[in-house]
């Protein structure tokens, strides 16, 4: 079996990186940068700062800042239209998660056509992106250096998860002093993004030992510095573990991929329009208990890399201690308890079932769920 590793050519790390921006963007032959950021106040003064940087380096550029918390169709084909219209020949995106895949959507279109729904699933993108230079301020989606994008769809209330190498930044870039502005809450949600797809990766069944290091590694790096970094947004040290954190743990699944949490996730945030981060939080205890049984000894390990004393216990009571450390960690960096608390509601479960189902994320989840036992999840995580 060949296992495929699909990572940006480049990655900045470290305080001060986004500041060579400039210097790549030539280097990728830009003339005129599209920049896409979020739709609010702080995501427009950063877009700002970069445009500077890059006008510095002799590249025009133009902001779009229309990336919602959830990026949607309507917003991607706007932003294509955008694009084309002033003459732009390079994607520049700005902030966390949902600017990045908002641009990668962007770039679908501009160089494919049709419509974004056209690309839901894996594989279905025919020709590459524009140059892409990703900016990460949070430490959680890794939307900076993976080939996935989730949209919302409008029409039907749902996320489309789209996969495919081609969306792959050139440029990733993880500047942590981008990050300190983060509020706690954002940092705690973001933060438990990272730990569901580190987690899902090593436990997905299609995990390599290259994953699993990364996986590993990110684990190991949440569990000691993501509370420091929710306590103190300034300290500086922390941001930067935790931007390596989410680095690697986007290593383990752009080539591991993921399994329920985000499948069920997805459909939380497009049917009621919530964070992203918070729902895989709340959502990962109860799947990965689901899942424990298939791959005890993997939690037996993520226990280890959490900092839990397994000594002397049996492998199912060590991998159950898993659990226990991530619903401790969610609730000392206030993370709700339930999905309820966010406004779902137990009628909507059977459409939320069906519909998480059908997401691309469960093909490499490490135990097979019927629908009846998606729908016993999410009761749970009410």
């Amino acid at each position: 079996m060949t296992s495929t590793y699909l990572n940006p050519p480049v990655a900045l790390m470290g305080a001060g990186a986004v500041k060579d921006i400039g210097t790549w963007a030539k280097m990728l032959g830009a003339k005129k940068a599209f920049i896409v950021c979020g739709i609010g106040k702080h995501g427009k003064e950063l877009a700002e700062e970069v445009g500077a940087l890059l006008k510095g380096a002799g590249v025009n550029f133009v902001i779009y800042p229309g990336a919602e918390p959830n990026p949607t169709d309507n917003a991607v084909h706007k932003g294509a239209e955008m694009y084309k219209k002033e003459g732009c020949d390079m994607i520049v995106a700005t902030g966390g998660g949902s600017p990045i895949d908002c641009a990668k959507g962007i770039g679908i279109i501009v160089t494919n056509g049709g419509e974004i729904y056209d690309y839901e699933g894996g594989g279905k993108v025919p020709k590459a992106l524009p140059p892409f230079i990703a900016i990460n301020t949070t430490a959680g989606t890794a939307s900076e250096m993976t080939n996935f994008a989730v949209i919302t769809d409008t029409r039907r209330h749902i996320k489309m998860a789209l996969v495919d190498w081609k969306m792959t930044p050139k440029v990733a870039i993880n500047d942590p002093e981008l990050m300190v502005s983060m509020p706690p809450a954002l940092t705690a949600a973001t933060g438990m993004d990272a730990l569901t797809h580190a987690v899902e990766a090593y436990v997905s069944t299609i995990a390599t030992p290259t994953t699993d290091a990364a996986a590993i590694a990110a684990i190991q790096l949440i569990g000691k510095y993501l509370r420091p970094a929710v306590a103190n947004g300034d300290d500086i040290h922390a941001r930067d573990m935790m931007a390596h954190a989410e680095y690697l743990a986007g290593i383990a699944f752009n080539n591991a991929s993921l399994g329920y949490v985000h499948s069920m996730a997805h459909q939380l945030g497009g049917f009621y329009n919530l964070p992203h981060g918070v729902c895989n939080a709340i959502l990962l205890p109860h799947v990965e208990k689901f899942n424990l049984i298939a791959a005890p000894d993997r939690f037996v390990d993520i226990a280890k890399a959490l900092g839990e004393n397994v000594e002397g216990l049996s492998t199912i009571e060590a991998a159950n201690k898993a659990i226990d450390a991530i619903r401790t960690l969610s609730a000392d960096i206030g993370i709700p308890a339930g999905v309820k608390q966010l406004g779902a509601q137990e009628k909507d479960i059977p459409t939320l079932a069906e519909n998480a189902m059908k997401d691309i994320c469960n093909l490499t989840n490490p135990r097979k769920a019927t629908k009846e036992d998606v729908m016993a999840i999410y009761k749970e995580a009410m």
